[in-house]
């Protein structure tokens, strides 16, 4: 819009020309900031005032309280303050040279600087930078305030004893001692480090050993597993031809127990029935022959009894025949003679059993002689 004027965020718009009414109390410009404002043309004059912040670098000669010169960096960071008597101040004094702020600035602060390092000694100063910087911003609140600027920080960036060697004089000492220190922390640290190595040095070894143990191990595991790969073949083919021939021995095992049984029952079984026939034959046969012979034995004696029986009579009348030439004397009459007849009887069948004890015997051993037949035997004496 025409006449409309904005600020931006770090800025103050100050709108001149005209009589202005504000808090502060009568001034010669409005104070805008954080909105904008309708500006008339002409009549009325927009300027900004930069609320950003600045730095002012300060680097001046110091004498310290025991007369030896410093050179002290100083860096200081500040800006417009933003309530309204510090703009209003700020923009009276800097408004059309607001570059000199940094300037002035820095001469407060330098001065202010001198004052401070004049009541301190070097090595106070070397110690207490941060306090060197505190006393130097409480020095300069005050002037910086009427300025309407206020100091965000300072920092003490350097302090030199230009050349002199006092700074290093006291540091010798410590820098002595700090030396010592580093190098005993040094030989220290060399020696853990050492030692380190050479603890690193055994694991590593160690690894080493132990990675070339399971690498070693590993291939022996392919080795073998290639190994087993390489026979899986034939040692398949070989399990096979094992389990074919326990099959042809089983096979052949089986044929030779049917075989077996074969033979005993078309073999064997027929011998030993031939064989108990023939020995029930040949029982029979010894049997047979042996009735036979004891037939034989008994046909024999019997036909030598009908023979010795046939030949008795004459054997008697031989007897008789010696009796009649003999001068023998009958007692008795007639019974006397019959007690004769009956002694040469009793002599015929005492020869016929005299010839039967001296056959042989039957099949059994035994005299095919019946002793019944002595059973009509006379007495001898009585002849």
């Amino acid at each position: 819009m025409f006449g409309w004027r904005v600020p931006a965020p770090n800025e103050a718009m100050l709108i001149s020309g005209g009589k202005q009414k504000s808090v502060e109390g009568a001034l010669p410009f409005k104070i805008v900031s954080g909105h904008g404002a309708f500006v008339l043309p002409v009549f009325r004059k927009a300027s900004f005032l930069s609320l950003a912040m600045r730095e002012a670098v300060v680097t001046d000669d110091c004498v310290t309280q025991q007369g030896i010169t410093l050179l002290v960096k100083a860096v200081i960071a500040f800006k417009v303050g933003s309530d309204p008597a510090s703009i209003a101040a700020a923009a009276q004094r800097f408004l059309d040279d607001q570059d000199h702020m940094d300037a002035l600035t820095g001469q407060i602060f330098a001065g202010h600087l001198r004052s401070i390092v004049g009541s301190m000694t070097v090595e106070s100063i070397i110690r207490e930078r941060q306090t060197l910087a505190e006393n130097d911003l409480d020095a300069s609140k005050v002037e910086m305030g009427h300025l309407g600027l206020t100091v965000d920080s300072l920092q003490i960036q350097s302090i030199d004893d230009k050349g002199s060697g006092y700074i290093a004089a006291l540091a010798a000492p410590h820098q002595a001692t700090v030396n010592q220190a580093a190098k005993i922390a040094q030989a220290a640290a060399d020696q853990a480090s050492a030692m380190a190595q050479q603890e690193s040095d055994r694991n590593q070894a160690e690894f080493a050993r132990q990675t070339a143990i399971k690498r070693a191990e590993y291939q022996a595991e392919i080795d073998t597993a290639q190994a087993r790969q390489a026979q899986a073949g034939p040692l398949a083919e070989a399990q096979a031809q094992q389990a074919v021939l326990q099959e042809q021995s089983l096979v052949a095992k089986k044929n030779a127990d049917l075989r077996e049984a074969e033979l005993i029952a078309e073999v064997v079984k027929p011998a030993m029935a031939e064989a108990e026939r023939i020995k029930t034959i040949a029982k029979a046969q010894a049997e047979a022959t042996k009735l036979s012979a004891g037939a034989a034995a008994a046909e024999g004696r019997i036909a030598l009894d009908q023979q010795l029986i046939a030949q008795l009579p004459e054997l008697l009348r031989a007897a008789a025949e010696g009796l009649q030439g003999a001068n023998l004397t009958v007692l008795n009459g007639a019974e006397g003679l019959n007690g004769t007849v009956a002694s040469l009887a009793s002599q015929g069948l005492a020869i016929l059993k005299s010839l039967n004890a001296a056959m042989p015997s039957n099949v059994d051993g035994e005299v095919v002689y019946d002793e019944t037949a002595d059973a009509g035997e006379a007495p001898a004496d009585e002849a």
